[in-house]
């Protein structure tokens, strides 16, 4: 079992995220294992029969409009940054969470590290699988680098001008 941080936590994770080799085959997994399997994998095999539970992954090139009518049956969705300079998963986190309203656990993974994981929470992602090789405890840190944001976030929808308005700072 290995180590993620979420809500701000170092937990242990039981989920297994599970990547196709270099055949595009994915490995065989027990079905009592609890998956995330990518977006293509979920839409071509019915996951529910298994007793382990099954989430979504996706590549930042995958249209997160193709869960709408699957978010009320997944736990987790998690979004993949393949590179640290690949932006496009805070586009599918910030979509996710406002326009199609997923409410559940949504985790970054891949090239995930403390210098991205404050951007990465106010766009509403909530669990963190870092970059292999990363020291967890020094990465949580990276939560709470910055005090405030100037413009509106997920989870701080006013930017800072609205809300020194209301304070008259």
């Amino acid at each position: 079992m290995r180590s993620i941080i979420k809500d701000g936590a170092i937990v242990e994770d039981n989920w297994r995220l599970v990547r196709p080799d270099e055949a595009g085959v994915l490995p065989q997994v027990p079905t009592d294992t609890d998956v995330i399997v990518p977006l293509n994998a979920w839409r071509s095999a019915d996951w529910r029969q298994r007793t382990g539970r099954t989430a979504v992954w996706l590549a930042p090139d995958e249209d997160p409009g193709l869960l709408v009518s699957d978010l009320d049956v997944l736990p987790l969705i998690a979004v993949d940054f393949p590179s640290f300079t690949d932006g496009r998963g805070y586009s599918i986190g910030r979509l996710l969470r406002e326009r199609y309203g997923f409410s559940g656990e949504m985790r970054a993974v891949g090239d995930v590290w403390k210098d991205v994981l404050h951007y990465l929470w106010q766009v509403g992602f909530d669990a963190f699988e870092l970059k292999p090789g990363k020291e967890i405890a020094l990465h949580v840190q990276g939560l709470q680098d910055f005090s405030e944001r100037y413009h509106s976030t997920w989870r701080e929808p006013e930017p800072l001008f609205r809300r020194r308005s209301k304070t008259g700072a």
